[in-house]
């Protein structure tokens, strides 16, 4: 593979002396600025050989360079590693911006292209500014990949499907009234979508484009009395272009968008410039006045409706049972030999696929053992995948898409015997779990303002972790749901009840362990006094936390209490599901612990 990336490089310097250039960027996004894009636009994946999913890719004629964060430091040194890239650390001391290591690299006058259908308005501009400074001019140019890329996947034309009423909870007009409003608010006359859970989630569709996630290539333009979905018509069938006729809203073919625009008689463009590509923000007509504005589909997705709620805890029982199916069958197949990562993942994907309305996994299974678990987003493959021991931690980050709900947890599970570092940190990471899970807080605070829960315990041991403590979760929609996080950086978003978000502190040493404990949460109203509302958080999933690598002496009465609290909640509404075996496994699992 790396001799073919070396090659791909000499290719596409071969390109930018054709066309004048002495650079190109290649973000990780496509023209719908999604975290997963559909095969076709994973140009920084084709030119570099790293499959993270967050990172940007930059070629010079003489150099080349690969920025990402935190969770995928060790896979891409891994992947890199022979091929031209070198790897720049995000927000480590000493790592330049690309802006500061082009003009570095690049002598003043030099041009560097940049594809403006996969570029935001925001990003583009902001980096044109930093380049300027340098005497550097970036251009909107062609991306390479349209004439190198052989055997390029096309995009997807697979069929969309209608989300059913009773797992949606709203019908697609009260969805569009909804947004309606407040684009009235903002005194917009128009609207674009182009994120694709955005537009899923208003017109009650779902699709397979997208590895793991529910979603369809388009774009959707609202106006006040008019909504029209530019999608490959082909992947309409009779039932879902009846859903739409009833709900008035009418389709175009997916590359009409700019073309519409331009003639478009909207006053008022509400767009998110942080979000929305450069090519359609320069589509619109002169005299056409633009909001800059969040898309206001976020946050109505984000604070899910009790149709939402209900199919998260129903989902999460079923999950629950196919975790509990898959935690007691596993130590007892890794001490009888011949499991792998690979192989425990096989068996996973088994038996969530036994439960009602699965549709497949909401991301890949990450299952590092020993060393792997320090890759914060390690996926094994056949070239990664090692055997699995009676002893060590093994940790299983996993979820799933349901018809009414999506799941994501993470256990971290001692195959048997553990070190003490290991105990100390798995105690370590269970403790800012616990401390987090119990927080209660005025409503109004954002997730940054929550972050030092998970990580206090650990912070006064000297050690930290450089990812978010949690995201976002969608109805049948994507694993990773803004505009809230919770995390060090500073986050705005409110926190708002009925909004989901996962608690997912970990410790990560390379060459040793990691350790990861995650809860997918509903934030929920607490109490009502004279300082104004309190909220609090309820954990959604329902599977044991392995007991037997906790440091008991580490945790409070009150972190116990909790454990035994939750428990005895994962007992309660799991064991009626399981027959005797699996009861009295669960139970072992459960039964709560006393000083």
């Amino acid at each position: 593979m790396n001799e073919t990336i070396t090659e791909r490089i000499k290719d596409l310097r071969q390109y930018l002396d054709r066309n004048g250039l002495d650079a190109y960027i290649f973000p990780s996004t496509d023209p719908h600025y999604s975290e997963y894009p559909p095969a076709h636009w994973k140009t920084r994946q084709w030119i570099s050989g790293f499959d993270g999913s967050a990172g940007t890719a930059v070629v010079t004629r003489h150099d080349a360079a690969l920025w990402t964060d935190s969770r995928y430091f060790l896979a891409a040194a891994e992947q890199l590693a022979g091929t031209p890239f070198r790897l720049m650390k995000e927000r480590i001391e000493g790592t330049p911006s690309i802006a500061g290591w082009l003009a570095d690299v690049l002598p003043s006058g030099s041009r560097v292209g940049i594809d403006g259908w996969t570029s935001s308005v925001d990003d583009i501009d902001t980096l044109k500014a930093d380049l300027g400074r340098h005497g550097i001019c970036l251009e909107v140019a062609r991306n390479p990949a349209d004439t190198l890329w052989t055997a390029r996947p096309e995009l997807p034309d697979a069929p969309v499907r209608i989300q059913p009423l009773e797992y949606a909870g709203r019908s697609v007009a009260e969805k569009l009234a909804l947004v309606r409003e407040a684009m009235a608010e903002r005194q917009a006359d128009g609207l674009i979508l182009t994120a694709l859970d955005d537009i899923a989630w208003t017109l009650n569709l779902r699709g397979t484009d997208v590895h793991c996630t529910p979603v369809f290539v388009a774009y959707v333009l609202v106006g006040p009395d008019a909504c029209t979905l530019y999608i490959n018509k082909v992947k309409l069938t009779p039932e879902v272009a009846a859903h739409l006729e009833e709900a008035n809203v009418r389709t175009r073919d997916y590359d009409d968008l700019a073309a519409d625009l331009r003639r478009s008689p909207f006053r008022r463009m509400l767009l998110d410039r942080r979000s929305v590509n450069l090519m359609l923000r320069q589509a619109l007509p002169e005299g056409c006045d633009v909001v800059d504005a969040p898309s206001p589909v976020a946050m109505l997705k984000a604070v899910k409706c009790p149709a939402e709620v209900e199919g998260y805890r129903r989902a999460m029982v079923r999950d629950g049972v196919a975790m509990v199916k898959f935690l007691r069958w596993l130590k007892p197949a890794v001490e009888a030999g011949g499991q792998t990562e690979l192989s425990i993942c096989r068996k996973l994907d088994e038996l969530r696929g036994e439960q009602d309305l699965y549709r497949e996994n909401s991301f890949d299974t990450i299952a590092g053992y020993a060393a792997h678990g320090a890759i914060v987003h390690y996926k094994p493959t056949p070239e990664t995948d090692i055997p699995l021991r009676p002893e060590g931690l093994l940790l299983l980050d996993s979820g799933a898409q349901y018809d009414d709900a999506t799941t994501d947890l993470t256990r971290t599970i001692a195959l048997g015997p553990v070190t003490e570092e290991e105990r100390r940190d798995y105690t370590l990471v269970l403790r800012g779990h616990i401390r987090l899970a119990l927080a209660c807080f005025p409503q109004g605070c954002n997730g940054t303002q929550l972050d030092i829960c998970a990580r206090y315990a650990m912070w006064q041991q000297g050690i930290n972790y450089l990812h978010g403590t949690g995201h976002g979760v969608g109805s049948c929609l994507c694993v990773h749901e803004g505009p809230h996080q919770i995390r060090m950086n500073y986050m705005p978003t409110p926190l708002l009840p009925y909004m989901t978000v996962t608690n997912e502190p970990g410790i990560y040493k390379a060459g040793r362990h990691g350790v990861r404990i995650e809860n997918t949460q509903l934030i929920l109203p607490y109490k009502e006094t004279e300082f104004g509302k309190f909220l609090c958080f309820e954990p959604l999933t329902l599977c044991p936390i392995d007991k037997a690598p906790i440091d008991w002496t580490m945790l409070t009465a009150e972190e116990n209490a909790w454990l035994n609290r939750y428990h005895r909640q994962v007992y309660a509404q799991l064991a009626p599901l399981l027959d005797t075996e699996h009861c009295i496994w669960l139970w072992e699992a459960c039964k709560p612990h006393y000083f």
